[in-house]
């Protein structure tokens, strides 16, 4: 049946995200919810904190006593990759803002990224002598700093703004996406300088992170970055004058997921031009004055380090933090000696944030002492403070909401992030069945709205599916991600609809070796699945109700991995992730074939080397939705926690592979999408939810040893 010659193939034009893909889509009113998983976000519970400097440079005893985090931010979905600004444009702001320093003196501007919005997109806290920070006191306990965050919240005299409110447009480009990642603020002169993803890419495997300017004074954005190129985690000199960037440059992005790999290169602030190639292999830079960058790349010995290089001379870079400890996104001191650092210890679980002394060569610990059980990210630093991100905890009396809406580039498609993996809804669209974790077990049910949480299956599962007839669940009992001849069984969960689970009961369909990624058919009869029985996971259909023992027909044969299938509801076509093309290669591309075996094709794939995972049908069968790695990876990974695969984004297409549209643009891995009929309002949630927890990981490639660490090194 595997036989037949492919009938279509479309490799995936991003370009395809144009106005006039936009008006075929819209045209033809695609509706309902999209919902997705992105690797431990929905924990990561990010605000922005900061430490007095002084106490750490004397670094004493008496001067340690009281030391305590100021809060920067107010507990509003995350906020991360914070900066400090300066210069003459902040009189520029605040002119544009109608505020009168003279009345209200500055105290400092701090630009960042929240996720508040339903996208990441820059804001801006301008902060005003005489207000009170959020927390500024020494408090033990939960409920009385939670009391001293309110106080601080309520005294605080600062204006938040985002640049959204700023921006009219963009020159030169016509208007391009507002409905796109941004990242690493910073000013130069009267321009707001940051990372976005708002133009596609013209190739697939290709990063859409590049370096955009908007004028503060006119709201007028321009990109910096020549098209063709992408840019990250942008530097600007205390000048304003140039720019430093990580950049995959002409070589583009080859699939690294832990050190990019990327050249550092400088160029004028003011439009771009002047840029030229700084030095091969580096990444975050930080300027500490106009001729000195500071930068982060992993060592040959294996260990991550801080470098640092002269702008204007032909000297090579020197190697500034010493083997034996993790080091990395530094931000240099431009009124001292001394830089700020991520750091992974061999004795410690945690990131966290030092400094770094360039006379005396040696570590200043800062976080360990106020928080030394949370993992800080990305240092940034003024004359006066030192700045981070870290998950806030008990901090603020919130919780993890099950789902979290984000903005759709669609207007009659709901997006939203589920607070698990796999789901899938219910053939009327008011529920949805997931799995927590996938290092988890249980398989639970929800409202649409988020709400009535109820476990279904208390074993260790991953992949649904909810029958379009019976409304059985469908699920695979076992671990994941294991071998051919592993055990994982297919099970039945019949009245999951049912409110009360006295009323459940299970059957196991399957027999031998490693089965999963059920998904039935529209008419209730049959279940495709994948199966490693034959020594290759190939996929198979089976009875509903009887499992194997009512029948089994192998639909795909080959020595290959044929994953991931979804039944479209109309019955005509099994859509299924292969790397047929590359057997064994991890490159997967999205084929179709009718249940019957016949016209098998397929229907897109990500150049030769990338991967298009988990289709979903929609409601109609007309378009689909899937994850890949279509548009690289949008950020260094090294500056995020950790994901698996953090190339993954949401994209929906025709069933033919046309009008390519991408839902989501984050630094994340987003995947397991699933499409439900009904439209949720986000004012309809529910708001249900966990405690915050921080309970996700932190890097797990960032070995902690030098033994591990010389074990990574690369030949």
């Amino acid at each position: 049946m595997d036989l037949l010659l492919p009938v279509v193939v479309i490799v995936l034009a991003l370009t395809a995200t144009t106005a006039a893909g936009e008006a075929s889509l819209h045209d033809r009113n695609l509706q309902g919810t999209v919902a997705f998983a992105s690797v431990g976000r929905a924990h990561y519970a990010f605000d922005i904190y900061s430490l007095p400097l002084q106490p750490l440079l004397q670094f004493s005893s008496s001067s340690l006593d009281g030391l305590e985090e100021e809060v920067r931010t107010d507990g509003e979905s995350v906020n991360y990759n914070g900066q400090f600004l300066s210069g003459p444009g902040l009189h520029t702001l605040a002119a544009k803002l109608n505020i009168n320093t003279t009345s209200r003196p500055l105290e400092s501007v701090m630009a960042y990224v929240s996720e508040r919005g339903g996208f990441a997109e820059v804001f801006l806290n301008i902060y005003f002598h005489g207000g009170t920070s959020f927390l500024s006191e020494k408090v033990e306990g939960e409920d009385a700093r939670r009391e001293a965050l309110e106080r601080g919240m309520s005294a605080m005299d600062s204006v938040t703004i985002n640049l959204g409110s700023l921006m009219h447009g963009e020159s030169g480009e016509g208007e391009g996406s507002f409905l796109s990642m941004q990242d690493r603020p910073n000013m130069a002169g009267d321009d707001m300088v940051y990372v976005s993803t708002r133009r596609p890419s013209r190739k697939s495997r290709k990063s859409w992170a590049a370096v955009y300017a908007t004028s503060v004074r006119t709201g007028q954005t321009r990109r910096l970055t020549p098209r063709g190129i992408a840019d990250f985690s942008p530097a600007v000199s205390p000048s304003g004058e140039w720019i430093a960037v990580a950049s995959e440059g002409p070589r583009g992005w080859q699939g690294e997921i832990h050190d990019l790999e990327t050249d550092l290169y400088i160029f004028r602030a003011s439009d771009g031009s002047d840029r030229r190639l700084l030095l091969k292999h580096g990444g975050w830079p930080s300027w500490a004055d106009e001729n000195t960058l500071f930068f982060h790349r992993q060592a040959e010995d294996g260990w991550w380090s801080v470098y640092r290089v002269s702008i204007f001379s032909n000297s090579s870079a020197e190697r500034i933090t010493p083997p034996g400890v993790h080091a990395f996104t530094p931000a240099a001191s431009r009124t001292g000696p001394w830089l700020a650092v991520a750091t992974r210890r061999p004795d410690s679980e945690y990131r966290h944030i030092e400094m770094f002394d360039l006379v005396k060569k040696e570590f200043i610990e800062v976080t360990r002492l106020v928080s030394p059980h949370s993992h800080h990210y990305n240092p940034f630093v003024s004359s006066e403070r030192i700045g981070y991100h870290r998950c806030r905890g008990g901090d603020f009396n919130q919780k993890v909401p099950v789902l979290e809406h984000l903005r759709s580039p669609l207007p009659h498609i709901s997006l939203f992030r589920i607070d698990g993996t796999f789901p899938s809804f219910s053939p009327d669209g008011s529920k949805i069945v997931y799995i927590p974790n996938i290092e988890f077990s249980g398989v639970y049910v929800i409202r649409l709205d988020g709400s009535d949480r109820r476990k279904i299956f208390s074993g260790s599962a991953f992949g649904t599916a909810w029958d379009w007839k019976r409304g059985v669940v469908y699920t695979s009992a076992g671990p994941g991600f294991e071998t051919v001849r592993a055990t994982v069984n297919i099970i039945a969960i019949y009245n999951a609809d049912k409110e009360d689970n006295s009323e459940i009961s299970y059957k196991t369909l399957t027999k031998v070796d490693n089965n999963a990624f059920p998904s039935p058919s529209p008419d209730g009869k049959f279940v495709v699945f994948r199966s490693g029985r034959s020594g290759y996971k190939n996929l198979y259909i089976m009875d509903a109700e009887q499992g194997e023992d009512g029948g089994l027909w192998q639909l795909t044969e080959g020595p290959w991995t044929d994953t991931m299938c979804n039944w479209s509801p109309d019955g005509e076509w099994i859509a299924f992730a292969s790397d047929r093309d590359n057997p064994g290669s991890g490159s997967f591309a999205m084929y179709f074939v009718h249940p019957n075996g016949t016209g098998l094709h397929r229907v897109l794939n990500s150049s030769t080397a990338g991967r298009v995972n988990h289709p979903w049908f929609s409601p109609d069968s007309k378009s689909l939705v899937f994850t890949s790695d279509y548009a690289g990876v949008s950020a260094e990974p090294i500056s995020v926690p950790h994901q698996f695969q953090p190339y993954g984004e949401i994209f929906m297409a025709k069933v033919d592979g046309s009008d390519v549209r991408r839902l989501t643009h984050n630094a994340y891995e987003d995947g397991t999408p699933s499409w439900g009929r009904v439209v949720l309002d986000p004012s309809d949630l529910a708001g249900e939810g966990e405690n915050v927890k921080c309970d996700f990981d932190d890097d797990s490639w960032l070995q902690t040893t030098n033994r591990e660490a010389q074990g990574s090194m690369k030949c």
